[in-house]
């Protein structure tokens, strides 16, 4: 397949931007990149983008209709709140509109958010209520003393994103509300877990939990019968199935 006919996905590297210091005491980014190979990192998602036709790229300034433009897909993962960053770059309307403009014409949006005490859902709200979205201060999956049955997420039949999933782990999540464009994809004990929305010719995913990053993909943290891995091949297909 030739660059021209790859389709890419943009990680936001830019509200989310976390750093710690090295052995050598330099800062270097941490949590949430295409790089970051350790359990913190997004390395085998990128991995099932490339397998399916993908080129990841990342971006480090805010985005803007200019550097959205001609990019298939824009993941913002858990933006950083002032626990994660001293000065935490917001969200603010010039973003807001550039995002909105971008999914309006097609683009492929994808949120992984957190739980209120791990993220900034503020402004990030302000973003999703203009596709029928809201990260509730209401978390769920409170995962304590190894009880991880507290962490599953269990798919209906016949589910559009997930077809052939049964049963995800996914813990310390924000619950969703949403109102029209916005559905409901994934309800667990009548919490809204997991929603899409079709905005113009765009589409949104959206899910309260950073999720697939490698620790709940790699397949050794939790039992096998957790099919996250499963359900990140199974998300990137879907993905690529909106773009226009």
């Amino acid at each position: 397949m030739s660059l021209a006919q790859e389709k890419t996905v943009l990680l936001d590297y830019h509200f989310n931007h976390e750093v710690k210091k090295d052995k050598s005491g330099n800062e270097i980014r941490f949590h949430y990149t295409w790089e970051d190979q350790t359990l913190n990192g997004f390395s085998m998602l990128g991995d099932i983008f490339k397998k399916a036709g993908f080129q990841t790229k990342s971006l480090d300034a805010a985005p803007t209709e200019a550097n959205l433009k001609g990019n298939d897909v824009y993941i913002i993962v858990d933006p950083d709140n002032t626990k994660e960053s001293p000065t935490p770059n917001l969200i603010n309307p010039e973003h807001i509109k550039a995002i909105t403009n971008w999914v309006k014409a097609g683009g492929v949006l994808v949120i992984f958010a957190n739980d209120s005490t791990n993220t900034n859902l503020v402004q990030l709200n302000e973003l999703m209520k203009k596709f029928g979205i809201n990260f509730t201060n209401k978390s769920r999956n409170m995962v304590k003393d190894g009880k991880l049955q507290i962490g599953e997420v269990h798919i209906p039949a016949g589910n559009d994103v997930f077809p052939t999933s049964k049963i995800f782990y996914l813990k310390e999540i924000s619950v969703l509300s949403v109102k029209s464009p916005a559905k409901a994809l994934i309800t667990e004990q009548n919490d809204v877990i997991m929603a899409t929305a079709k905005y113009g010719k765009g589409t949104v995913f959206a899910v309260g939990d950073p999720w697939l990053y490698n620790e709940y993909v790699d397949g050794t943290r939790i039992p096998k019968e957790y099919e996250n891995y499963n359900g990140a091949v199974e998300l990137v297909n879907w993905l690529k199935r909106q773009i226009p």
